[in-house]
């Protein structure tokens, strides 16, 4: 393999840094209790400006832009081009994007599925709390969030769906969260899917009607507390033209949790500690990937939990190795990318991690001009809103 002088082959050790939306869950008790001093040391080792601030990832956006529905055909969203080797811009709609593959990239996509994460139930005092399954670290055990924090003690015996399953909270976590370990006779996967309710964003306000609508048309591997954004354009259909047109599909997996609910609460941008969400590349995919960087294809990755597990197990030539792991890969300018070519993506929070990821890539100037431009244009903002290529 010619393609940036490497062999086809990963090396088997895994040196990351362990294994994205990023949206503020207003209500939460999120805390960060990571000592300043390992916050230095992060930044210090990443050998990165010390004075980025989070204020130059803002802007301003008009309320009305949020889309608080999903738009009723998924690739009749809208879709943002953006050239990064001449600057320039173009608006299509989402279901051209196969205009824009060739025969012979790849095309990977993050095939998690959403679970119906939030749960209400009672203490043992007869008190109502709320909790957010986060990361399933055990059969059964989960992180979750709870609201109200005060009132999910650790020791506490709590009771859902009228005593159907039971949670014990066994710790609390550095960030204010706990640790509960559920039972149920019936199996708590079951119960968990038959009374919980499909988390969706603070700022939409709109009752979600389809549960599906919050899915990926390709979402398999059930563990996320919020889904892959970017996927949600995709149709059946879509994916078909995709395929025929001689790009190959490929699957991975990264469990969006709390890194995805966290707000930046520094100042400086390479004081956030990205809170770290579980990955799954097959060794099938890793090799498919492999293959297509090899022949000179693209590898477009198909939103940022994509490119964070991407980048998470790329080796320094810019090969894919496979594995099973937790990431917590913090993307921003300054940032060498080592396994996409081009990326596909929603339009993000201000000052978050997400933006800040996308400015790593095609330049923060760049990214805020279009931001302005899609403004202008009128485009849907956010989780349910349109859609942007980056090439």
């Amino acid at each position: 393999c010619s393609v940036r002088r490497s062999t086809c082959k990963p090396g088997s050790r895994c040196e990351g840094d362990g294994g994205m939306i990023s949206q503020s869950l207003t209500g939460w008790d999120i805390q960060s209790k990571v000592a300043s001093s390992a916050r230095a040391k992060v930044a210090a080792d990443r050998g990165r400006d010390m004075h980025m601030r989070v204020d130059d990832f803002d802007y301003e956006l008009p309320e009305e832009l949020i889309a608080q529905t999903p738009i009723e055909r998924r690739d009749a969203s809208r879709l943002m081009v953006l050239r990064r080797d001449v600057q320039s811009i173009e608006h299509r709609s989402f279901s051209e994007l196969p205009a824009f593959l060739r025969s012979g990239d790849a095309l990977v996509i993050n095939d998690t599925r959403v679970i119906p994460a939030r749960l209400w139930g009672r203490r043992e005092t007869g008190g109502k709390v709320e909790l957010l399954l986060l990361e399933e670290t055990a059969p059964g055990v989960w992180e979750c969030l709870a609201r109200p924090g005060k009132r999910a003690n650790v020791g506490e015996r709590l009771s859902f769906g009228s005593g159907r399953m039971t949670g014990n909270v066994l710790e609390k976590t550095d960030y204010g969260g706990r640790v509960v370990s559920f039972e149920a006779p019936e199996g708590v996967d079951r119960v968990v899917d038959e009374i919980g309710e499909m988390p969706v964003p603070h700022y939409i306000r709109a009752a979600l009607r389809d549960s599906e609508r919050n899915q990926t048309v390709y979402a398999r591997t059930r563990g996320s507390a919020a889904a892959p954004t970017a996927g949600l354009h995709f149709t059946p259909e879509l994916l078909g033209e995709v395929a025929r047109k001689g790009v190959e599909v490929v699957r991975i997996t990264l469990h969006v949790g709390l890194g995805t609910f966290r707000p930046v609460k520094t100042e400086n941008v390479e004081e956030h500690v990205m809170h770290s969400e579980h990955y799954h590349v097959s060794t099938e995919a890793a090799e498919a990937i492999n293959r297509t960087r090899c022949a000179g294809g693209r590898i477009v990755a198909i939103g940022t939990t994509t490119v964070r597990t991407l980048e998470t197990v790329a080796e320094p030539n810019g090969l894919i190795r496979p594995g099973d792991g937790w990431t917590s890969i913090f993307v921003y300018p300054g940032y060498t990318f080592r396994s996409i070519d081009a990326m596909v993506t929603n339009f993000h929070l201000p000052k978050s991690t997400l933006l800040m990821m996308v400015s790593a890539f095609a330049g923060r100037e760049f990214v805020l001009s279009a931001y302005r431009q899609a403004i202008a244009e009128r485009y849907r903002f956010f989780s349910f809103g349109d859609a942007m290529l980056i090439l």
